[in-house]
């Protein structure tokens, strides 16, 4: 079903999903929904979607936590929540210029996992494991299954990382870095201290908004364990959701001393007015995060649906700067392949 067909379901009187109180942040990841026609069913959509969803999921599977669903509103198929975890039967529809590699990760790639775009910083592409599979992830196609699995398997990245001293900065991301076990990551974060040029170790993760319950003193200990300045980059899109639960696995993270950035990605129907977009911001600034980038939608096969044309992007930046504080209004950029550096749009 394409979103411009999309109704409101008349019966929004279904209660909201009950989610288990969970022992721990792995059992919340393994109880995630991964079927379309569950997601459906829990957020009380008409049948009709269901056919719909199952056909766009055959090449992007469902997969969302129960506790990111139950802040959804039931019966409403535009819930911008639920937009971005729904799978639609546009997804089928590749227009020209969307491929499955659109900011150059191939091209990119240094050594198995490990990729190199810009000047001083470096990302690991730890895992192809995430708490959520959101329809615009420009990673959607990335052959994961040819990256190091243990920490052992990253030998030849953290030779590379080595012999460049020009490094300064090394990113973990994914997939999604936060879905690994504490002591993986703490042997990746021990490994690179022991690198002398390296100054900063910047985790990108979108777990504390999909599962809070990840952000444990075991997650800041090693963090803050090495001589490394730890950053945590979040991903929020809409300011429904930073739940309670999420404004305290930040004030965790913060409290630590562990300076926190947020990326959102522009998105119709999610956060293309100035309302929403505002909302965010300050919802974000409250939490101690700061609004990092606003980025201009990658053009991975799969998600043109989602595209803002640039001139809106433009205007929505201009409305924020009359409304709100320079620090609280993040750059509106894009991502392009083989550029030296993200394209600021305004």
């Amino acid at each position: 079903m394409s979103i411009l067909s999309i109704p409101f379901n008349s019966d929004l009187s279904a209660p909201p999903v009950s989610v288990p109180a969970y022992g721990s942040w792995q059992e919340a990841l393994k109880d995630a929904v991964r079927d379309a026609a569950e997601l459906c069913r829990l957020v009380n959509l008409p049948p009709q979607y269901a056919s719909g969803a199952a056909l766009a999921a055959r090449d992007f599977p469902v997969f969302a936590p129960r506790g990111y669903i139950a802040r959804m509103r039931p019966g409403d198929a535009r819930d911008p929540l639920l937009r971005q975890v729904l799978p639609l039967e546009d997804e089928q529809t590749v227009p020209a210029g969307y491929a499955p590699d659109p900011v150059g990760d191939r091209a990119a790639t240094r050594s198995p996992g490990l990729l190199h775009k810009y000047r001083s910083r470096i990302l690991m592409v730890t895992t192809g494991a995430c708490a959520v599979h959101c329809r615009y992830c420009f990673r959607r196609h990335f052959p994961y299954s040819e990256g190091p699995r243990s920490p052992d398997d990253w030998q030849g990245a953290f030779e590379n990382i080595a012999a460049d001293t020009t490094l300064r900065e090394v990113i973990l991301s994914g997939g999604d870095p936060l879905t690994l076990v504490d002591s993986h990551l703490a042997e990746l974060a021990r490994r690179l201290a022991a690198v002398p040029h390296l100054r900063r170790l910047r985790v990108h993760t979108r777990l504390p908004i999909m599962i809070p319950q990840r952000i444990t003193a075991e997650l800041i200990d090693w963090l803050r364990g090495t001589r490394l300045a730890p950053i945590v980059v979040i991903h929020a899109n809409h300011a429904a959701e930073l739940d309670g639960a999420v404004a305290g696995a930040l004030a965790r993270l913060s409290d630590a001393g562990i300076p926190l950035l947020n990326q959102a990605v522009l998105l119709g129907g999610v956060n293309d007015q100035a309302d929403t977009l505002a909302e965010l911001c300050e919802r974000l600034v409250d939490l101690r995060v700061l609004p990092y980038y606003l980025h201009q939608l990658d053009r991975v096969a799969g998600a043109a649906h989602f595209e803002v044309p640039e001139a809106q992007g433009r205007d929505l930046i201009a409305q924020l700067r009359k409304r709100l504080p320079g620090y609280a209004v993040p750059r509106y950029v894009r991502e392009m392949a083989g550029q030296e550096h993200k394209t600021i749009l305004a």
